[in-house]
């Protein structure tokens, strides 16, 4: 079995090491999902084992749910703080373009929302969205900060980029790659795995509930916890996504 090399020589500084530090806190949880191996990193590369692929089936994917609210139940320091024991910068983002991802610890999820993810990356966002936009990305951090959407779930430990691509589905089950860890709602690793569609989808919401079942009305909030992402991928990649962005922020603002 060979490894597998990511590297990047002029990769910010600390980006592989904070990696690294997500894959192993995010590993640390009993029971919870798998992360792929971290063999050594250094400043320009991390090395990896490497994986081998099958076809998603149902009963991995229901698994993989289960584990995921595992992973999730392992909490954190608070919202937004970074893994245990890593006190550096936080990235997200592919390797490429890595993005800065605050890791400034808050006691209320809103406030951590709409201050460290939604209104730095609305900024960054703000030349490529039309006004209309731009007004409804601040109206859901208003309300995000003024704690309309606050509950009593406690920080949990989330992979932070969990789309579709950094799911991979091996002989032994799903395995991560590729995490933005970090303390936040459970509810928003769901909704990254939605976002742009990943196997078997509902069997690995049903494993998850059979584990710790959701918050009702959760489906009604997958915008909310989207709206990050979506604001990154127009950073990141230009205005095609500005549409979706907007439709997502209206639908927060709807609940």
């Amino acid at each position: 079995m060979t490894d597998f090399v990511k590297s990047h020589r002029d990769a910010p500084e600390d980006f592989f090491a904070c990696e690294a530090a997500g894959l192993q806190w995010l590993s640390a949880v009993e029971g919870g999902v798998p992360c792929v191996p971290v063999l050594s990193v250094d400043a320009t590369s991390l090395t990896l084992r490497r994986l081998d692929s099958v076809n998603p089936t149902a009963q991995a994917a229901a698994e993989f749910g289960g584990r995921l609210a595992v992973t999730h139940d392992g909490g954190a320091a608070g919202f937004g703080a970074g893994p245990d024991d890593w006190d550096g910068p936080g990235f997200f983002g592919p390797l490429s373009r890595p993005l800065p991802m605050s890791l400034r610890s808050c006691e209320r999820w809103g406030e951590f929302y709409a201050d460290e993810r939604l209104a730095p990356m609305a900024e960054l966002a703000a030349p490529r969205l039309d006004a209309a936009t731009r007004a409804a990305v601040g109206d859901v951090a208003a309300r995000c900060r003024a704690g309309d959407f606050d509950d009593d779930d406690p920080p949990a430990r989330l992979h932070g980029d969990l789309w579709g691509g950094n799911v991979m589905w091996t002989p032994d089950g799903v395995v991560l790659i590729d995490p933005a860890a970090h303390g936040g709602h459970r509810e928003n690793d769901l909704a990254m795995l939605a976002l742009f569609g990943c196997p078997h989808y509902d069997a690995i919401v049903d494993g998850y509930q059979r584990v710790h079942p959701l918050r009702s009305a959760w489906r009604g909030r997958i915008g909310l916890h989207q709206l990050f992402a979506l604001l990154a991928h127009v950073v990141l990649f230009g205005g095609g996504h500005a549409q979706r962005t907007g439709v997502c922020a209206r639908s927060a603002l709807a609940l």
